[in-house]
């Protein structure tokens, strides 16, 4: 049962993870994507980053949609949610891998040790232009992953589309994680009592 209530939600992103979790806390959305270089935008600090990121995808789908429509006065509200996330790692920020070497690289990296994952969430009310955003971050610990996986990850693929080729949630990587200090859908790129809080503050 969708609780939306009276409001509408448009999922900024493309992002499997991102709309397996938003679906999972009861909210019916449709999908928009924004393509921007996020090249473009540097920030020193994770946070700011990604925080920034989640802006520009908001504006570049903004920038598309037919905003008066959204304005009108008996128009219901409607919420777009964007979000960006990086791992950190040795204190670098990984964004996604350029290549199947470089996920091979992160992906050894984080055997036997550890990395961080620190993700944005933007809710920007299409009615009012009200913007509340956020950040949460959370921690993984790893097992040693043997290289026969990482192979295996590699050819499969998903992970060379993600922040730092890091996929906790597969089937080939889950067994290898040791502990998680703070909340897997927060891992997965869309941490839901952030996101929960967001949509009812821009409300």
């Amino acid at each position: 049962m969708a609780r939306n209530g009276s409001f509408k939600i448009i999922l900024g992103s493309s992002s499997s993870s991102r709309k397996q979790i938003l679906a999972e806390m009861g909210y019916d959305f449709t999908v928009k994507t924004a393509d921007i270089d996020e090249k473009e935008i540097r920030k020193d600090k994770p946070e700011e980053l990604v925080v920034a990121l989640a802006h520009a995808k908001a504006d570049a789908i903004i920038s598309r949609l037919q905003i008066s429509d959204f304005r009108e006065v008996d128009a219901e509200p409607t919420l777009l949610i964007t979000a960006d996330q990086v791992v950190v790692h040795g204190g670098m920020i990984r964004e996604k891998p350029a290549d199947a070497d470089e996920a091979r690289e992160f992906i050894k990296g984080y055997s036997a040790g550890h990395a961080s994952t620190v993700g944005s969430v933007l809710v920007t009310n299409l009615k009012t232009g009200i913007r509340k955003d956020g950040w949460d971050k959370a921690e993984i610990y790893f097992h040693k992953i043997p290289d026969e996986v990482i192979e295996n990850l590699i050819k499969e693929g998903d992970v060379l589309y993600v922040a730092g080729g890091l996929m906790v949630e597969h089937p080939l990587t889950s067994p290898f994680v040791d502990a998680v200090v703070g909340t897997i859908d927060s891992v997965m790129g869309l941490p839901k009592a952030l996101t929960e809080k967001l949509i009812q503050e821009a409300l």
